[in-house]
């Protein structure tokens, strides 16, 4: 480690702001970790390359560690190293040869590379990860960098459509400007080709008025991916609640997504972030120590009460955020208030929505995170939309989240599908669901727009997969067919795959219209999912999610108001 020639001046600072926060002459650092003995702010150059300095942090108030850097400025890149017991058998994995990065960065910088080296523990040893590891993980990590929040959003104002009038087309940014020709190519699959012109045309076009991006919180690719030669394109895989990927940001800086959101705003549409604040890309006990595990294991994370080494896995990923904890929860709210306020984002899709709501008896509609929404001035007032399912005891929580909660509804998407192919004994059922599934949320006071029906979502099948395949045929990825769900209750009409009357548009599309035409003459609330290109139904790009009408009333409260039968 080279050092700095001249001393560094470090200040008390104070522990209120969390993350690394400039204030015009210097930079606040701060990082809670209830059980840490010592916190080490690490300094790199500016690509992160070659760590410059270490600073133990001065001062330690209410399980927060800080200090304050006169010196420093926008586009310090750092990260920390935090000491205290490595005590896996306890819930306690601290070890400060691993870099850890700032849970509240606002940006990153580098990608993660993968090595043993990023192990608390030594893989293959015998004791596998009550070992402890003692190489230093900084030459594979990727940094935190000091941001400055400043923009000039001029005239920029929310769109706010009511929740009644709401239409959301579901995008991935990568893949909606990845391939498009309209698109400079040094553009395509960031946020300033998302913001182009063309694209924002086209996608008012289509007449929907919210755009929801797939997850665009800083990730990680899966090493387990990569040694196929594969990659983890969706993005469900977060290390940073506040950072945007830097895979989508084609000028590297936090600005271009303040200008694509604010190119969508001028364009009267909403900008929803699919957000994951179930999980970390740490995995479970034998996973990398990249942030939360290396900071403070025990807080961040759900671990089993009798036996803290091994975690809580209602998400399937290996681990479970603890949003019981005090400081979790704040991290969690204070990231989504920094979305709204800094970046003008309109409302969140919550992957495993369930899991924001459980304690340590399940899932509490009055949880302390659905509570804390519901009161919050800024979070009551954008789109909140749950995924109400989650992997663990009771996780199917579809119409269960409280007042002022859209949920997706899969009992929608899986009874049109059972009814569009024929299937029997589905009329009635087909009847409640295009009413907006009143027996599910017609409870209290919760409007039709709370039921967000789909026929089609990112993972799963396409609108055009729907229509072509009795079957999934996912061989390609390695998996040997095995991943995903293989009750898509689709129907080739007569024929596996693609065929020659397929290709003609006027058969594609007449079978895809009936599947969107279902998802538009209904009660509560539409979304449409873009796929990878821009060349038509008969090509898989355009598949219903779900959608809102104008009517805010149940069907029978209308008729009684009515006075019809």
């Amino acid at each position: 480690m080279a050092t700095v020639p001249q001393a560094i001046r470090i200040w008390e600072g104070n522990s209120t702001q969390q993350g690394a926060t400039w204030d015009g002459l210097g930079v606040n650092f701060s990082l809670f970790s209830a059980n840490a003995t010592k916190v080490e702010l690490c300094l790199f150059d500016q690509n992160g390359t070659q760590e410059i300095q270490r600073i133990e942090l001065p001062e330690y108030t209410d399980e927060i560690w800080h200090g304050y850097l006169p010196d420093a400025a926008p586009g310090t890149v750092y990260a920390y190293r935090v000491h205290g017991p490595y005590e896996p058998e306890k819930g306690l994995r601290f070890n400060p040869n691993k870099l850890v990065l700032d849970p509240y960065a606002k940006a990153h910088i580098g990608q993660l590379k993968w090595g043993p080296e990023l192990f608390g523990y030594t893989l293959g040893a015998q004791g596998d990860d009550l070992t402890f590891d003692k190489r230093d993980s900084a030459p594979l990590m990727p940094k935190c960098v000091v941001v400055d929040p400043a923009f000039t959003w001029a005239r920029d104002r929310r769109p706010t459509i009511p929740w009644d009038q709401t239409i959301i087309y579901e995008l991935h940014v990568k893949g909606f400007t990845k391939r498009n020709s309209k698109v400079p190519e040094n553009l395509r699959g960031s946020f300033a080709g998302l913001a182009r012109k063309e694209i924002i045309d086209y996608i008012r076009s289509l007449g929907v008025t919210s755009v929801e991006l797939l997850p665009i919180h800083s990730f990680v690719n899966d090493s387990l991916l990569l040694d196929k030669g594969l990659t983890n394109y969706w993005g469900y895989n977060t290390i940073g609640f506040f950072a945007a990927d830097p895979r989508y940001l084609a000028s590297g800086a936090i600005t271009e997504f303040k200008q694509m959101v604010a190119h969508f705003h001028d364009a009267g549409l909403e900008v929803i972030l699919d957000v994951v604040y179930n999980h970390t890309a740490e995995g479970n006990e034998r996973g990398p120590t990249l942030s939360f595990r290396g900071i403070d294991n025990a807080s961040y994370y759900r671990l089993l009460p009798d036996k803290p080494r091994y975690y809580i896995n209602d998400t399937g990923t290996g681990n479970t955020m603890n949003l019981t904890h005090p400081r979790v929860l704040q991290m969690v709210t204070d990231s989504l208030r920094y979305w709204i306020t800094e970046m003008h984002v309109d409302g969140f899709r919550f992957d495993l929505g369930t899991i924001l709501g459980r304690d340590g008896a399940g899932f509490d509609q009055g949880g302390g995170f659905l509570d804390s929404c519901r009161q919050d001035p800024l979070l009551s007032q954008v789109k909140l939309i749950a995924e109400p399912w989650d992997c663990g005891p009771g996780g199917y929580q579809v119409g269960s989240f409280p007042p002022g909660w859209a949920e997706w509804n899969d009992r929608y998407r899986d009874t049109v599908r059972s009814f569009w192919k024929g299937d029997e004994g589905k009329s009635a059922e087909m009847a409640s669901r295009l009413a907006a599934s009143a027996d599910l949320f017609n409870k209290r006071g919760r409007k039709p727009w709370a039921s967000v029906n789909f026929i089609t979502a990112h993972d799963g099948f396409t609108l055009n997969d729907l229509i072509s395949y009795n079957g999934k045929h996912n061989e390609a990825n390695g998996e040997n067919n095995r991943d995903g769900n293989s009750n898509n209750l689709s129907w080739n009409c007569g024929a596996e795959g693609p065929t020659e009357t397929m290709k003609s548009p006027s058969s594609a599309n007449g079978r895809s219209a009936i599947c969107l035409r279902r998802c538009s003459f209904h009660k509560g609330h539409r979304c449409f999912w873009a796929a990878t290109s821009s060349a038509g139904l008969r090509r898989a790009t355009t598949t219903p999610i779900a959608r809102t009408t104008k009517s805010a009333g149940w069907i029978g409260r209308e008729s009684k108001k009515k006075g019809n039968r």
